[in-house]
């Protein structure tokens, strides 16, 4: 079975915060993390390692945060690839599929950002909030006692 779900007025504000942290943090690599997607990956892997033992509720959260941050970052990967292969390396042109591509690319980016504010809010107020296909895996991971 699942253990109990925290109730927003049972959470203290500093695990809300830290709960939060795991989506902002996010934002703020996004400066350092431009030219090398990964960066936003490892910072958030490392925060996931640093505080998902304080409570379940920040466990849940930076799990959370930490999954999602998978399909955006190879989407920037394979445009950085791309990009690479046409203006370093020069092995392909500019295609439609390229301009494509970057379209996909800053839509996938543009969601991630909304949802992940959508969820910094959440976690910041102590309420759940679960990302489409990750977010019960996470409940699932966090909150089943053996």
């Amino acid at each position: 079975m699942y253990g109990p779900h925290p109730q927003p007025d049972e959470i203290p504000l500093r695990e809300r915060e830290d709960a939060m942290g795991a989506y902002l943090m996010m934002f703020a690599a996004v400066a350092v993390a431009l030219p090398l997607p990964v960066i936003n990956l490892i910072a958030a892997i490392v925060y996931y390692f640093v505080n998902r033992r304080k409570s379940d509720f920040i466990h849940f959260h930076s799990l959370q945060s930490l999954l999602s941050q998978f399909p955006t970052t190879l989407l920037n990967w394979g445009l950085l690839y791309w990009s690479l292969q046409i203006w370093l390396f020069g092995n392909c042109t500019i295609c439609i599929e390229f301009w494509a591509y970057i379209g996909l690319v800053v839509f996938a980016n543009i969601v991630y950002f909304v949802f992940s504010l959508i969820a910094a809010i959440k976690a910041y107020r102590g309420e759940m909030y679960y990302f489409f296909g990750i977010g019960s895996y996470c409940y699932r991971v966090v909150f089943k006692r053996h």
